[in-house]
């Protein structure tokens, strides 16, 4: 289970979800066609990050600070926190829901905090591979999506045609709805996770030294293709069955607005019937566990090598206290979040529209720090992947434009 898979999976998160049920609950099959145009950009935009990762043996905020002004790499690292602060927040009330679905009896409120109190330990005691590799596990209850798909009565003409041919409607909506996808689907903190965990990987193989790790030879940049192509495959196929399933049941029921998990529980029903919510539950809290250290670990991560400090999770607690001490601090912001009485559902929709506004401005620095030869050496981009790269930039750009314009005029 490499960094990318890792990434593919904890991308389709409780926001990933939250999201996409409401998408499909709210404008039903009109917008698969983005699984097929989101593939490509996620493709292009973590192999860049993988390989920055790969050539320079830093993380991209260690990267920025020996580049770039010291304006830009803060205003990047500010951008970075503030996203992922709050979707992390986001995602344990989504797991207290969760909670809430398989024990009634314990309301959200009661289980966020000893869920923030076990991730924190978990983080401090395991190893975040070790905790991986359990709920990872969990993230396969995902695929119930796609298995319920064909216990649907679905319009195959209709989901064909909405596929292929982009169904677009100009009303604010719909256009918050395509940032929302395009937010939770090229978030923010993953560009700076990936490159982290290359990093991450080579400490844990015993290159410790950043000359050490500098320079990529071809098959480790294949491999890093092979590993992201996996995981961005398996995030998107699950945000089209998703999208497609609860545009068959919920959408066709004429339920177009979620407002809590057993609403969303709902779209398996067809295949499990009164124990959807169980499975539900599952995917929420396992992709919990896989996303918030990946949040919180991604944003910390940018402080401590802003700061010169030992980070990452491949770093004992003993080592990097002040990079442990940013993860627990960040646990306990993400935590209050939940004490704010903000419905869940929605509250994890607009995060994903807020990393769709957020992430703009991050993409453009990857890209230049990624066309710097000072930087990449031979190693700058192809055609090919600037193709991707500057796509994705002016994709997000424009639509991250369209909503903020339709936002202030309604």
């Amino acid at each position: 289970m490499g960094p990318g898979l890792i990434t593919g999976a904890s991308d389709d998160d409780p926001s990933g979800i939250a999201t996409y049920s409401t998408v499909g609950a709210g404008f039903g099959y009109s917008s698969l066609w983005m699984a097929l145009v989101t593939l490509p950009l996620m493709l292009s935009v973590q192999y860049i990050c993988s390989k920055v990762g790969l050539v320079t043996g830093r993380g991209l905020a260690g990267v920025l600070k020996r580049h770039y002004h010291p304006a830009i790499l803060w205003t990047a690292i500010v951008l970075l926190t503030v996203a992922n602060v709050i979707n992390a927040g986001t995602d344990i009330g989504a797991m207290a829901a969760g909670i809430n679905l398989l024990f009634p009896a314990v309301s959200p409120g009661m289980a966020v905090i000893p869920i923030s109190l076990i991730l924190l330990l978990s983080l401090i005691f395991f190893s975040y591979k070790r905790l991986a590799s359990v709920f990872k596990w969990l993230t396969l209850s995902l695929f119930a999506y796609v298995i319920t798909a064909f216990f649907c009565k679905i319009d195959m003409a209709t989901v064909m045609k909405d596929t292929f041919i982009p169904n677009i409607s100009w009303q604010p909506g719909y256009i918050a709805a395509l940032v929302a996808i395009l937010g939770t689907t090229i978030s923010p903190y993953l560009f700076f996770w990936q490159a982290n965990s290359e990093v991450d990987e080579q400490k844990d193989a015993g290159v410790y030294s950043v000359e050490e790790r500098k320079g990529a030879s071809d098959a480790d940049l294949k491999f890093a293709a092979a590993d992201i192509a996996v995981g961005m495959f398996f995030s998107n196929c699950v945000m089209y069955f998703i999208i497609m399933t609860t545009a068959a049941t919920l959408f066709k029921s004429g339920q177009f607005h979620v407002d809590s998990a057993a609403q969303a529980a709902k779209a398996l029903e067809p295949l499990l019937g009164p124990a959807a919510k169980y499975l539900f539950a599952a995917g929420f809290i396992g992709t919990g566990f896989l996303a918030v250290p990946v949040l919180l670990g991604s944003a910390a991560y940018a402080v401590a090598e802003a700061l010169d400090w030992p980070c990452g999770f491949s770093e004992k607690c003993v080592d990097a206290k002040g990079y442990y001490w940013l993860i627990g601090i960040s646990i306990i912001l993400a935590m209050t979040l939940n004490f704010m009485h903000v419905n869940a559902m929605q509250a994890l929709y607009w995060t994903a529209i807020l990393n769709g506004v957020l992430a703009p401005p991050l993409l453009l620095l990857l890209m230049l720090v990624s066309n710097n030869s000072e930087i990449m050496g031979r190693r700058t981009n192809t055609t090919l992947v600037n193709i991707g790269g500057w796509t994705t930039f002016t994709f997000m750009t424009v639509a991250a434009g369209l909503f903020l314009w339709t936002s202030v005029a309604k």
